[in-house]
């Protein structure tokens, strides 16, 4: 009988099939599941089993899901395949997706029922941090249920931040991706009426990304936009649930949010135009279809 510790991982999309690599060593027995095999392949040939189907995940001693929002993380748990159905007491469940808090609190209390330890674990970086196991990695979640894993966390991540019960990681995360989001908006606005008002674009970029005006929204994606290259960045469509997710909350607890509020509309302009499949430094087309400039490189 092997002595590997077993690990099921679900979601091997732009950032899970990094983070999947990353928890594989000859102490690990990982089974890595997507609803599409076309990384199985590179899996398989490192040594990890590899499925289409969820429940065959249930046997492992940890799992860990890394997918793109609610409606997939309850397919994988409850629906007809999912794996909560056969999970045991003891076994431990790390969402790695960043979904919302209602669905976390639902989703907890449905495992808790079934004695699994469940964490909510978001993280935040771009792939290359998913590649370079530098991701930050917000936990929501009891104390010792975090102390059993933390070890494979460090394989994927280098800031490992206790946040407090479950859901407290999503809200972590979520709190971080209103900023960034807030941060594009703001540069999808004054980087085209730079252009219009007749500065060059380059030297502006320099200004910024050196200066006060400096964010990590900035430094990623003005280079990018330089460029024309909208295609590196999370798919805004699938990104749009976080300012959901702020807005009902902002709706729910009665606190206004005029700042977000305004990116939101930006965002949603953008998604109307048909950006949803580039990432938010797309948002950016908004205002130069506009006032009739590009910010791009001379």
């Amino acid at each position: 009988m092997s002595d590997k510790r077993t690990i099921g991982f679900a979601g091997l999309g732009q950032m899970g099939k990094h983070m999947a690599r990353n928890l594989m060593g000859e102490d690990v027995e990982l089974t890595v599941c997507d609803i599409s095999p076309v990384m199985f392949g590179e899996f398989s040939k490192a040594g990890a089993k590899t499925t289409g189907n969820p429940a065959d995940l249930a046997a492992c001693a940890v799992i860990f899901l890394c997918l793109p929002s609610d409606k997939e993380v309850k397919r994988v748990l409850f629906g007809e395949h999912g794996m909560a159905h056969t999970l045991r007491e003891g076994q431990v469940l790390v969402d790695l997706s960043t979904i919302t808090y209602a669905a976390t609190q639902e989703i907890a209390v449905a495992l808790q029922e079934k004695g699994v330890r469940f964490l909510d674990a978001p993280v935040s970086g771009m792939e290359a941090r998913a590649k370079n196991a530098t991701l930050s990695i917000m936990v929501g979640g009891k104390a010792e249920d975090l102390a059993l894993i933390e070890p494979l966390l460090k394989r994927m991540g280098n800031n490992i931040q206790h946040m407090g019960d479950v859901g407290a990681g999503q809200l972590t995360k979520l709190m971080n991706q209103l900023l960034f989001d807030a941060n594009m908006a703001a540069l999808a606005e004054i980087l085209p009426l730079s252009v219009k008002m007749g500065l060059d674009p380059e030297k502006l970029a320099s200004i910024i990304n050196s200066g006060t005006g400096r964010s990590y929204a900035s430094e990623f994606f003005i280079p990018r936009i330089m460029e024309n290259n909208f295609s590196e960045g999370y798919a805004m469509k699938h990104a749009y649930k976080d300012l959901i997710s702020g807005a009902m909350i902002a709706a729910l607890e009665t606190i206004p949010l005029p700042v977000l509020q305004a990116s939101t509309v930006t965002y949603q302009m953008a998604l109307l135009k048909g950006y949803g499949d580039l990432d938010k430094g797309a948002m950016v087309k908004v205002y130069e279809e506009l006032l009739g400039v590009e910010y791009r490189r001379k």
